[in-house]
């Protein structure tokens, strides 16, 4: 009989994770928060840019993208060119396209992370509760008290610690105010969402 040295090591392998493109308007916050969440947790996120951009002007570099990514997986056979998830990032503001923003977004199963008043409203929740109707100003400055130093830099890393607690303090935002028929309103950000896509990413399995 032929003698075992041991147990059997099945290989490891990388499974397929989604690639995903957010297409954001600022300049600093922002894209600092999603590039080290990228790195953080090892993820495939391209970003594109837009200063100033309002939503409408984001949705539709957003459908361009996407339109690009689709039709080069098709044309060199490859899946792996194509974005699995395309989210758009911006404040609400008083940009008067929003509505129709959020509508041909939609059409082109483009997501949102949309935050009322502004996206700093998502690193305040990882400290504070937030119910009440709040000026960017303010957001801007309690985000100062909570973490010395800050200026418009948010590291995820810095935040990370305390995701669970934004994650559960932006949902029931939600909730309060689909109960009330105010979805969207001040203060409210659904940043969690991207967040939670990302989060739920796999790393490795045995093959």
């Amino acid at each position: 009989m032929k003698r075992r040295d041991g147990p059997s090591r099945r290989p490891q392998r990388e499974i397929r994770k989604q690639r995903f493109l957010i297409v954001c308007e600022g300049e600093v916050t922002e894209p600092e928060y999603f590039e080290d969440t990228r790195h953080l947790l090892r993820l495939l996120v391209d970003l594109e840019i837009i200063p100033g951009g309002d939503p409408k002007r984001l949705v539709e570099r957003a459908v361009e993208k996407k339109n690009e990514s689709a039709a080069s997986a098709r044309k060199r056979s490859d899946d792996y060119l194509r974005y699995d998830q395309v989210w758009c990032v911006f404040d609400v503001d008083e940009h008067g396209r929003l509505r129709d923003a959020l509508q041909q977004a939609r059409d082109n199963e483009i997501s949102v992370a949309v935050s009322n008043p502004c996206f700093e409203l998502w690193a305040l929740l990882h400290f504070q509760d937030q119910n009440a109707y709040i000026e960017r100003d303010k957001v801007r400055e309690l985000c100062k008290k909570h973490m010395p130093g800050y200026r418009k830099q948010l590291p995820c890393s810095a935040l990370l610690p305390f995701y669970k607690d934004a994650q559960r303090r932006s949902v029931d935002l939600d909730r309060r105010h689909k109960a009330d028929g105010t979805e969207g309103a001040n203060p409210s950000t659904g940043v969690y969402k991207l967040m939670e896509e990302m989060r739920s990413q796999p790393a490795w399995e045995r093959a």
